[in-house]
């Protein structure tokens, strides 16, 4: 679970000789405009299967269509005589959503996609409960951190810098061990905004951001281990070795799962930030996609000095769906018996976003697609309406586990109006 877009385009070379892409394009779509359905409304999805922008005329597709993440209600093999149709997929009598996958097979080998109807997304409540003793949970953890110095060390790395900022590798003490990021911070003297980025799920070296804006970015990683060995396994062989499943790591204790650490230094993350001299004091935004989306929901929750959020298709949202019948969010704990005991349950709910969503207070910015496999948008929904606060939501419906470059430009440019940025 990673931020797509942003991946690839610092995966990519500027100038590249070879570029890919697909014979055959397979589109699927609710046929209502909006894409969005009342409960007990009849559903149909339009289909249509290209090859060199033709249609492809008795095109055979497999198709497949029910609750998103569930097993199929329906599934049959339909012929396309003029290369498209469209599929009668039933109802659905609860909000949520009802996904239709569409696979079309050549001699050249299979292509699939889907497309995701929302049924009244807007009324789609939580399953997972919320503990009486929630924010005492974590208050008491937080006041715990106070006697532990912060002892930041920021080592400057010119390769990164540019001559608008300067960019450091940095370390500060959590409740347990170390958080290390990247800090950029502009090079002419003055009071700066600031804006945290959290992760996403995954073990990995990070990068400066903004380094061209009047703005002050940390973006740190969650596992106690530096984020600047670019060029070393370290992060592979954490990722394979003793980080591997890190996300049920201790679960049957809520007082030592792995996130516990994690929640906790997103909060210490903002001390260091208050920390700086250059930070102007007040303007703080946290945004994040995936697992960095449920983080950014998570920090704004525990910390009232964060002013803005952003967030991406979040993550760890209603991870008691499955338990229910319908999508849990990622990492689809409670979809595996492995993970189905009371103690993990009882765990999950101190560290579900949407109990941390309830405690939001600030406006936010929550982007997302409808075709997410990922995190599912049963679950997403099940967090963004618990938060009361002031929210917007931006759909980009036909998107699954990533961001178009438009998204991701209309959230930065969100959060840089708010902080003051130009």
């Amino acid at each position: 679970m990673v931020y797509l877009g942003l991946l690839c385009l610092l995966a990519s070379p500027v100038f590249s000789q070879s570029q890919t892409g697909d014979l055959i394009r397979i589109m699927v779509s609710p046929s209502k405009e909006g894409m969005i359905y009342t409960t007990n409304e009849d559903i149909h999805f339009d289909v249509a299967v290209y090859q060199f922008g033709q249609l492809v005329e008795n095109a055979k597709v497999d198709y497949a269509y029910g609750p998103e993440m569930m097993d199929p209600e329906d599934k049959g093999t339909l012929t396309l005589k003029d290369g498209t149709a469209q599929i009668k997929a039933g109802k659905m009598a609860e909000p949520g959503f009802l996904r239709c996958k569409i696979t079309f097979k050549n001699e050249h080998g299979s292509y699939s996609n889907t497309g995701t109807a929302g049924v009244e997304p807007e009324n789609i409540k939580p399953t997972i409960p919320f503990p009486d003793d929630f924010m005492d949970f974590w208050n008491a953890a937080i006041k715990a951190m106070e006697d532990i110095p912060l002892t930041p060390t920021l080592t400057l790395m010119p390769e990164k810098s540019t001559p608008h900022a300067e960019v450091y590798h940095v370390s500060f003490r959590n409740a347990t061990g170390f958080i290390y990021g990247i800090l950029t911070k502009p090079r002419k003297a003055g009071k700066y905004p600031a804006l945290l980025q959290v992760p996403g799920a995954g073990i990995r070296p990070y990068n400066a951001l903004h380094t061209d804006k009047d703005l002050i970015t940390l973006q740190i990683g969650i596992h106690g281990v530096p984020v600047n060995q670019y060029d070393s396994p370290l992060y592979n062989h954490l990722a394979s070795g003793p980080l591997a499943g890190y996300n049920t790591i201790n679960m049957d204790d809520k007082d030592r799962y792995y996130y516990k650490r994690v929640y906790l230094g997103c909060v210490r993350a903002v001390d260091f930030l208050h920390s700086l001299e250059e930070f102007d004091g007040e303007n703080l935004g946290v945004m994040g996609g995936s697992q960095g989306g449920a983080l950014s929901i998570i920090t704004a929750g525990l910390d009232s000095r964060v002013k803005y959020l952003m967030s991406y298709y979040p993550a760890l949202s209603d991870l008691t769906g499955y338990l229910h019948g319908r999508a849990g969010g990622w990492p689809h704990l409670f979809k595996d018996e492995f993970t189905n005991q009371a103690s993990k349950i009882e765990t999950a709910a101190y560290y579900d976003v949407v109990n941390f969503a309830k405690q939001v207070k600030v406006p936010g910015l929550y982007s997302m697609g409808f075709n997410d496999n990922v995190c599912p948008p049963t679950s997403m929904y099940s967090a963004i309406n618990s938060i009361s606060a002031d929210k917007s939501i931006s759909l980009y419906k036909d998107a699954a586990h990533w961001t178009y470059p438009e998204q991701r430009a209309e959230s930065e440019q969100w959060m840089f109006e708010r902080l003051g940025v130009k």
